[in-house]
């Protein structure tokens, strides 16, 4: 009996050491192995989302992008002077100049029952050139804005606001209550049939630069404040002299194109399209956005 007892007893003690010893190197193996396979199939299921997901951020990005020149080119457009639109191209770039104006008014076309008022006089003017705006007068930069009465655009003489000689296009030089004075004092050849004159702020030129093979250097940039020419500046160095502001980068492709004449030559329909375009770990990444904007053609 205690031969057996002895026996049982040195089992367990060896059991006992084998427990308290932990895994063996065979079975560390197969965890490991194991462990390793799971994490490949997870890694199978979980690629294409986050694939997925990093391109839409992406994708998103560039649209937000794309998206905000579109609308800034948007709300200038909508500010142009009536028949002020041009578009043109030159060396693969893309041109789009307006006047872009401020504010507006009517002016005084007759005196009052009393005889008084100063109208805004056509054919021949007085020195000084003023006239009464009828309401509520604008508010004006002496020096800085200019008046334009009845723009019909580029080749209608007399009524071209871009014209270098016998424009209409007047520099407002006083303001005092509802009176506005201009320079020169040569009377407006063409009188407005609704009686509206336009307050321009500058000229504005929106210069489209794509590159397809290296889109990271494709721009599109704002100009403004540069001379005003009766001849759309097509070059950099035409649009010198005022400010210019990087609006969107990696441009791989763009157009802009104008129709004047939608609505019985009362609106205007500008088309802009614009492709961003950015290098990824997978190959080139491309967003397209078209936008139309309508101005107002009625002078």
């Amino acid at each position: 009996m205690m031969r057996r007892a002895a026996a049982c007893s040195n089992r367990a003690c060896r059991w006992s050491r084998l427990r308290c010893g932990g895994f063996t190197l065979t079975e560390a193996i197969v965890v490991i192995v194991i462990t390793g396979i799971l994490a490949a199939i997870v890694a199978v299921f979980i690629q294409s989302p986050v694939k997925g997901y990093f391109d839409t951020t992406r994708r998103a990005e560039l649209s937000d992008l794309a998206d905000t020149a579109l609308r800034r080119m948007t709300r200038d457009l909508r500010l142009a002077l009536p028949n002020s639109v041009r578009v043109a191209s030159n060396a693969g770039v893309f041109y789009l100049e307006f006047l872009l104006t401020r504010t507006g008014g009517r002016y005084r076309a007759e005196v009052d029952s009393g005889g008084n008022g100063d109208i805004l006089e056509f054919g021949t003017a007085s020195s000084p050139y003023r006239f009464d705006v009828i309401g509520l007068a604008p508010v004006l930069a002496a020096g800085a804005d200019q008046m334009v009465v009845y723009n019909l655009g580029p080749g209608f003489t007399g009524a071209d606001a871009y014209a270098a000689a016998g424009n209409n296009r007047r520099t407002v030089t006083g303001v005092s209550g509802n009176t506005v004075t201009l320079s020169p004092a040569v009377a407006f050849p063409f009188e407005s049939p609704a009686q509206r004159f336009h307050v321009v702020e500058t000229v504005v030129t929106y210069a489209c630069s794509p590159n397809p093979g290296t889109p990271a250097l494709g721009t599109i940039v704002r100009y403004a404040g540069y001379a005003i020419q009766a001849t759309q500046p097509d070059t950099p160095g035409e649009l010198a002299g005022g400010s210019s502001a990087l609006l969107a980068e990696d441009l791989s492709a763009c157009a802009f194109t104008y129709d004047p004449n939608v609505v019985n030559m009362r609106n205007g329909v500008v088309g802009i399209a614009v492709t961003l375009t950015q290098s990824t770990p997978t190959g080139p990444e491309s967003v397209t956005l078209f936008q139309q904007a309508h101005v107002s053609n009625v002078p």
